[in-house]
C-alpha cells in the first residue's frame, strides 16, 4: 500500500486581498502570488493555497500554537472572528475563528 501524506490545504476566499491581510497578521504567513486567483503559502510540511471562489465549501484547516491565549489575541488583532472561545477537548484546548472569507479555522494547543 502506498504512503499517503496530507501536504496541501486549499481554501476559497470570496476576497483574496483581505484573506491575504489576515492569514498574514494571525499567524504571519507569507504568500507567493500564482496570478490574480491564487495565493499560495509554501516551505512548510502543509502547504496552504487561497483560491478566489466560494465552491466547494473547504474542510476546517486546524493550526497549532504553543500560546494559545497569545494566538486568541492576534487573531483577533487581524480581524478574525471568533466562533468560539477556547475550551478544552481531549486533545487539550482549542479555539475556532473565520477569516474574512469566511472559512472557519481551529487552533489548538495540545496537552
Amino acid at each position: 500500500m502506498p504512503k499517503i501524506t496530507p501536504n496541501y490545504m486549499e481554501m476559497k476566499a470570496t476576497d483574496l486581498s483581505a484573506s491575504k491581510v489576515f492569514y498574514e497578521k494571525a499567524f504571519g504567513f507569507a504568500f507567493t502570488d500564482y496570478g490574480p486567483e491564487y495565493a499560495a503559502v509554501e516551505g512548510g510540511p502543509v502547504q496552504i493555497g487561497l483560491a478566489t471562489g466560494e465552491d466547494p465549501a473547504a474542510p476546517m484547516p486546524t493550526f497549532e500554537s504553543d500560546d494559545l491565549e497569545a494566538a486568541l489575541a492576534q487573531v483577533k488583532a487581524a480581524g478574525g472572528e471568533i466562533v468560539q472561545e477556547i475550551f478544552a477537548y481531549p486533545g487539550g484546548r482549542r479555539f475556532e475563528c473565520l477569516d474574512p472569507s469566511g472559512n472557519r479555522l481551529a487552533i489548538y494547543k495540545p496537552g
